[in-house]
């Protein structure tokens, strides 16, 4: 199954995105996943990574729509939220330090954290990509 939504760079749209991955994802895969522990898990991710898109990539082009990609291959998940911005150079990256009182680069530690794989692709034809991975879990009958 593959799915796309195009969205305004507006941070009041967040329930939408979450709203329209969670619905396809729970279509397709009825009450086969634990969805209390994975919607939570996916909330998360989306959340950092959509917002980010906003704040960071649009804050000068608010015009401009977020595209949001997924696509689940029996229980392989690939979430691809593209932005048009000027794009982050993953190499001035350096990963929090908890004893020092940082305020942001958390985004990139926690979709680390949750997901199976994070990508960042810097302009490809005129856009950035950010690609999440996972494998969604059986639901176990513990």
């Amino acid at each position: 199954m593959k799915s796309e939504l195009h969205v305004p760079s507006d941070l009041s749209f967040i329930n939408i995105v979450e709203d329209w991955l969670l619905g396809c994802l729970q279509v397709q895969l009825g009450e086969s996943v634990d969805w209390p522990k994975q919607s939570s898990r996916l909330r998360l991710v989306l959340v950092e990574a959509y917002s980010n898109a906003v704040r960071h990539a649009h804050k000068e082009k608010p015009s401009l729509p977020i595209l949001l990609r997924f696509e689940l291959k029996d229980r392989n998940l690939s979430i691809e939220i593209w932005d048009y911005g000027e794009g982050f150079d993953m190499s001035t990256y350096f990963p929090p330090n908890p004893m020092e009182k940082q305020e942001g680069g958390y985004g990139w530690l926690i979709m680390n954290r949750l997901m199976d794989k994070v990508e960042y692709q810097l302009q490809v034809n005129g856009a950035n990509c950010l690609k999440l991975e996972m494998i969604l879990p059986e639901l176990s009958n513990s």
